[in-house]
């Protein structure tokens, strides 16, 4: 089996996890004085970069210590080549983190796509379950999630030090992390100039919403009540991307979501299908299903944006499932905006 269709094999982990539970879920190369480790900022906290090694072309693996989860969190990076400072986009991966790697820069080929860009990327690496938030408890299968902290108090200094940044960020997430991205970006304003999000349920807090969260954090084994607590905490609301909508006032963004009913890729030609039935009828069977639901949510969301007075570019399609091959395609048509807001 070649690397492509080994790939194609790996990605179909996401859809076969999300079926389980039916969740929402070549350049110039670059040299050791692109991205300085000993430069890297070391937080008052004691957060900071534990390695950085450069592998071929931009592509990089680095690991940052954070303190607020104390363990070594991975990341994946396309470092921009020479000594202009470059504008930064975060990558967060959906429901299964898609050790080692991120499935969004690999199954949506993201990687590919963004090493012709200008942008240094930085993408997660783990995180299962886990809505890349802050969790009150530590977990007994998750382990403690402080991802909130994480990514957008301890890492992009830290990011800012390595790679000569211009301090300008976007960033990207879909299924779970669509959900994510809008909530980080609402937590810190001034942190994001722009936000995609591919196929989320921006609602956490209402019955629907949090019947959503609770499949979603339980897909790995996860126990809800770890994370914002009991469903009568005020930290559901609190966390509640729909409710504090009017926190992306003044954010590029860039939303997206299919209907759940087959479209062009849900064939035994398309390349994360690969002439594999199984694949195929989980795509319009749990894919479907999937999709369909995070279709509502985005309308919702539409209309609570609409009704704020607040732009944003949206990607509606009549047909399509909750699988790679249309991320893949939200990924190149998301690009224009977030550039635009970065640079």
């Amino acid at each position: 089996m070649g690397p492509a269709a080994s790939r194609r094999r790996t990605a179909r982990l996401l859809i076969g996890v999300l079926a389980t539970g039916l969740v929402l879920a070549t350049t110039p190369a670059i040299s050791s004085a692109d991205a300085d480790p000993d430069a890297a900022t070391v937080a008052p906290d004691g957060s900071h970069l534990v390695s950085l090694t450069l592998g071929e072309g931009r592509r990089a693996d680095a690991e940052v210590y954070s303190a607020a989860m104390d363990k070594n969190i991975p990341l994946k990076l396309l470092i921009a080549p020479g000594d202009e400072p470059r504008p930064t986009l975060y990558v967060l991966d959906g429901v299964g983190g898609a050790e080692p790697e991120n499935g969004i820069l690999d199954w949506a080929d993201a990687a590919e796509f963004y090493e012709t860009k200008d942008v240094n990327v930085v993408a997660t690496v783990g995180g299962d379950s886990s809505y890349f938030t802050d969790w009150q408890k530590d977990d007994p299968e998750l382990g403690r999630n402080k991802w909130a902290t994480f990514l957008t108090e301890e890492l992009p200094p830290i990011i800012n030090s390595t790679l000569n940044t211009t301090g300008k960020n976007a960033i990207v997430g879909l299924s779970m992390s669509a959900t994510s991205v809008l909530a980080l970006s609402i937590k810190s304003p001034d942190l994001y100039e722009g936000v995609a999000s591919f196929s989320g349920c921006a609602q956490t807090s209402d019955p629907l919403g949090r019947a959503y969260v609770w499949i979603t954090v339980a897909n790995f084994g996860g126990n809800p009540d770890n994370m914002w607590g009991k469903p009568d905490d005020p930290a559901w609301e609190a966390n509640d991307p729909y409710i504090h909508a009017a926190g992306l006032r003044g954010t590029a963004l860039y939303i997206a979501n299919a209907s759940g009913l087959p479209g062009q890729y849900d064939n035994l030609e398309a390349d994360n299908v690969d002439g594999e039935v199984s694949q195929l009828i989980a795509q319009l069977t749990a894919g479907g299903v999937i999709e369909a639901a995070t279709n509502q949510c985005t309308h919702n969301l539409k209309s609570r944006l609409d009704s704020l007075g607040i732009p944003a570019t949206y990607n509606l399609k009549d047909r399509g499932t909750h699988s790679w091959d249309y991320w893949r395609d939200d990924i190149h048509d998301s690009w224009p905006l977030l550039e635009e807001s970065i640079n």
